[in-house]
């Protein structure tokens, strides 16, 4: 099976041996891309984002992580504009991974696009199976939030720190816990002066 029968397979959710030569070369290759941005940290936008779209499917305009991030591969990864990760984000890409405009990741967030089999014997010969992750735009996701595959997080949704995602949350909610649920509605009413105070700078 050539590399990207492979990679087609993956993507149709079928079960796939996670040991093939091809895909231990590709997390390799991904872990020297990272390392690279990573080592990049301070560096102008001209010299960071270029090293973030080769390694990614998509890459947005203004895209940051902060140093210590990992990805599996990279190349099932799409981030939109003003997108923001601090320390230690973790997003394991044999899934795709989807996240809109202005997202923002507190520390330590992870996602998890892949399981192992359920089976031992399948299990210990490698056999894995992967489900996508989307995220809509401006939601924000608090420190060590853990996305489990399969999951869709709605537009302007807030995540609470230290949640695992295993259903889908909807649009313009606030959700937290294990599992993460939903706890209430954001709503007009929680708009500040905000705006009016930025142009005092």
């Amino acid at each position: 099976m050539t590399f990207d029968e492979q990679k087609q397979r993956i993507l149709q959710g079928k079960i796939y041996n996670d040991l093939t030569p091809e895909l231990v070369e590709a997390r390799r290759a991904a872990v020297e891309l990272t390392n690279e941005y990573n080592a990049s940290y301070g560096q102008a936008p001209e010299i960071r984002e270029p090293l973030l779209k080769k390694l990614m499917k998509k890459v947005g305009e203004h895209a940051f992580f902060e140093p210590g991030f990992r990805c599996e591969f990279g190349f099932n990864i799409s981030v939109g504009k003003n997108f923001y990760a601090n320390f230690d984000c973790i997003l394991l890409d044999p899934g795709p991974i989807e996240i809109g405009d202005n997202v923002l990741f507190g520390p330590r967030v992870s996602i998890y696009t892949a399981r192992h089999a359920y089976n031992a014997a399948e299990r210990a010969a490698g056999a894995c199976f992967a489900k996508p992750v989307k995220i809509g735009n401006h939601v924000w996701v608090g420190g060590g939030v853990h996305m489990d595959h399969g999951i869709t997080i709605g537009d302007n949704t807030i995540i609470g720190a230290g949640s695992v995602i295993t259903r889908d949350i909807p649009a313009n909610v606030v959700a937290a816990g294990v599992p993460c649920k939903v706890i209430r509605r954001i709503t007009e009413d929680e708009k500040t002066d905000y705006f009016e105070i930025l142009e005092r700078y």
